[in-house]
Order: C-alpha cells, then structure tokens, then sequence
C-alpha cells in the first residue's frame, strides 16, 4: 500500500520555481497529484521544472503576488485548469532588509512589500480557497510561515518576523473557523533550509554563520519540508489541523 497517495488532486503551490516550493511541486507531483506551478520573476526555471514534469499533470501559472489582488486573479486563473483544487500551499515570500537605520521611504517600501506578498496575498489566497472548498467538503492550506514567528530575526528583518507571525495567527483563526466545513489549516515553520540563497550565504560568511545555532549541524533540505507537506496534503492527520510543524534541527532557543 502507498501512504502517500494523491492521485486524482490538484494542488496549487505559490513560489514553485526554485527551493522550497520546487521540491513541493516535485514531491507533490511524484505522488500523483497534478500541481499547479506559480512563479513570479523565476520564468526559466519554472519552465524547466513544468518541461520536467511534463504538461499532463503540471500548468504553469505567473503572478506577481506583490501587487494588491493579484492572489485573487491568481486563484481564478488556477481553477480553470481542472475546474477543481484540493490544497494550496502558500510558500512564496519576500526578504527585503530594512535596517531602522535606513530612510523612511526604504523602510516603508520593504514593509509594504514584505506584508502584502508573505501576509495579505496568503490571506487573498486562503480567502479564495477556503470558499472554493465549502462547496466540495473540505480542502488543505499549507502556509509556510518560519521560525522568525516564535524567535524573531535580525533587526533588519522585523518585517519578515512580523509577516510570519501574521501567517501563525491566520492559519490557526483558519483551521477553527472552518473545521466543520472540512477545511484543514497547517503552518510549517522551517528553519535555515539548503536553498541557494542559504547556500551563497555560507559562501559568503562562512557555513558556520548558518550551523552555529543548529543542534543537527547543517540547515535542512528542502526534501524536508517536501515530505511534511506531501503528508499533510494527503489528509494522514487530520486532527493536526491549526499545528505549526517546526523544522528546524533544533534551533529552537539559540
């Protein structure tokens, strides 16, 4: 018997065309599932990734999830696909720095940014979803939050902690407000997770700046996160609905 099984679903991943969402997308579509590729600037690599999958079970999707009510016309761009869709999974974000020291226009933009792409377009997105889903018996949203929503970041990411937060509180009002409508709720905060960008960070400042304060010794794989949420788009655990899943070697105090 396959535990993981999701043959006859469509799932629409946010930020598809590398890192994270790349092997969600994968591991999704390994499983049975077609999936729905959104990106916003990664257009080759989400080609290469749909040109992989091949076009009977993968659509690419475009969107800039950073101009307001983009995530709405998002939503009603994916449905026409396959009429249908089981689970959306909300990992596409932003990272701008924005030191208080900077001017007041630059720390405003990276707010604005930061809020509208990794908090408002999430929630556009569940909002659009969790209505879909009352008309079919239920759904899944997997909102990938991050460990910056229990233990902060550096200072010049407090928009990025505060955003992911925001997502923590969201998906738990979520998974009690609609339980009884057979929609499930999770957050996945992961910690430092072997994408390039954490990859060229070590580069830079050296893999200890990264594993000094990870008991396991190394960031997580993408893979990692993958699997949970293969998991939990499979409906394995139910009564999970509301939990944040933590992934992050450990890191937890440091």
């Amino acid at each position: 018997m396959t535990l993981i099984d999701l043959q006859g679903s469509t799932v629409l991943v946010t930020g598809a065309s590398r890192g994270i969402g790349e092997a969600i997308a994968r591991t999704l579509h390994g499983a049975g599932a077609s999936v729905l590729l959104h990106y916003s600037q990664g257009a080759a690599e989400a080609r290469q990734i749909a040109a992989d999958l091949g076009p009977e079970r993968s659509q690419l999707i475009q969107a800039d999830l950073a101009a307001p009510g983009a995530a709405i016309d998002l939503w009603q761009r994916a449905l026409v696909w396959r009429g249908s869709i089981a689970a959306v999974i909300n990992n596409a974000a932003t990272m701008p720095s924005a030191p208080i020291s900077s001017d007041w226009h630059s720390w405003s933009r990276a707010w604005q940014d930061t809020l509208q792409v990794n908090l408002v377009a999430v929630a556009d997105l569940c909002r659009e979803a969790i209505t879909h889903f009352q008309t079919q018996g239920g759904g899944t949203i997997v909102n990938l939050a991050s460990r910056a929503a229990f233990r902060g970041d550096g200072p010049e990411y407090m928009a990025y902690a505060a955003s992911k937060g925001g997502v923590i509180g969201l998906t738990r009002t979520i998974a009690k407000g609609f339980a009884q409508d057979g929609v499930r709720a999770y957050a996945i905060a992961p910690g430092f997770v072997r994408t390039d960008r954490i990859e060229q960070l070590m580069a830079e400042r050296g893999a200890e700046y990264v594993t000094r304060d990870i008991p396991m010794g190394a960031p997580a794989e993408p893979q990692d996160i993958a699997n949970l949420v293969a998991f939990l788009v499979a409906g394995l655990a139910p009564h999970a609905t509301g939990a944040t899943f933590d992934v992050n070697g450990a890191s937890y105090f440091h």
